[in-house]
């Protein structure tokens, strides 16, 4: 079964350039200014969109995106409300590959089966679930492919040649390489060390590898997206509409614009890699 996210892989790799891949927070600073900004990223050149859980602890992840799961929950997001905002989406935009990125306590909570159900008809088209390794594939990865959706697995610098096969076993849609260890929003990735590791991971997969952590600028994401087959930016956009936002931590009328003018640069960024990979 081909995916959305396949078939933009598919897409790019026929024009010859890298996929540029926004992750925000659902809900962030309140739900329709999310949704907003969501309906926004593909114009501003996103050819992916990774959208976060929110979750009270998330592990993986740093300051800047903590905060903006905290005012996602303090506006009553939900991952009920997630879904309905997909929805939304879903209705002005069939195309774009959308990703919901977090943990599993909360679709745990939901139920399995009735979430995979519901993300499948809200026009989820895959996962990133951190804290599930893959020994623990019968909880949610099988069941997802099962239902259509993507699995998509996360690879560090840490993860050597003996583990690598394992976190692939079941992995679709993309490779999701974290460049540096540590949580989100710190350091920034080494293009040329993130160069050896994609190659390194092609070697046992024919997946599109994209690549995350420490992007933040349009030169940032140009040089990796000469070695990666995709850039991921969450840090920066979360910062730029945190830095958007009134006194109270409420949008104001330059929230939407702070973030898509910036998703607007990063594109650029990533499509001039187009010319210098050839």
């Amino acid at each position: 079964m081909t995916t959305r996210i396949d078939t933009r892989f598919a897409e790019l790799k026929a024009e010859g350039r890298a996929a540029f891949v926004t992750f925000l927070m659902a809900g962030d600073p309140d739900l329709a200014t999310s949704l907003e900004i969501i309906k926004a990223l593909p114009k501003a050149g996103a050819d992916i969109i990774e959208i976060g859980m929110p979750f009270t602890d998330p592990m993986a992840d740093g300051p800047a995106i903590q905060a903006a799961g905290l005012r996602a929950l303090k506006a009553g997001t939900t991952l009920k409300k997630t879904l309905k905002m997909v929805r939304a989406f879903r209705a002005g935009d069939n195309v774009t590959p959308l990703v919901l990125m977090g943990y599993y306590n909360p679709i745990y909570i939901y139920g399995v089966d009735r979430f995979l159900v519901d993300a499948k008809a809200a026009g989820v088209d895959g996962l990133i679930i951190v804290d599930l390794p893959p020994e623990e594939d019968a909880e949610l990865c099988l069941p997802a492919m099962k239902a259509g959706l993507n699995f998509i697995r996360l690879a560090t610098p840490t993860t050597d040649d003996k583990r690598l096969p394992a976190v692939l076993a079941n992995t679709s849609g993309f490779v999701y390489y974290v460049s540096i260890t540590g949580i989100t929003g710190s350091g920034s990735a080494d293009s040329t060390e993130v160069g050896a590791a994609v190659a390194r991971i092609k070697r046992h997969t024919n997946l599109p590898v994209c690549v995350g952590f420490g992007i933040r600028t349009p030169e940032a994401a140009h040089d990796i997206a000469q070695h990666a087959n995709g850039a991921v930016v969450g840090s920066a956009l979360v910062d730029a509409l945190r830095a958007s936002l009134d006194a109270e931590g409420r949008a104001t009328g330059k929230t939407v614009s702070a973030v898509v003018d910036l998703v607007a640069s990063l594109a650029q960024g990533v499509r001039g890699a187009r010319q210098a990979a050839e």
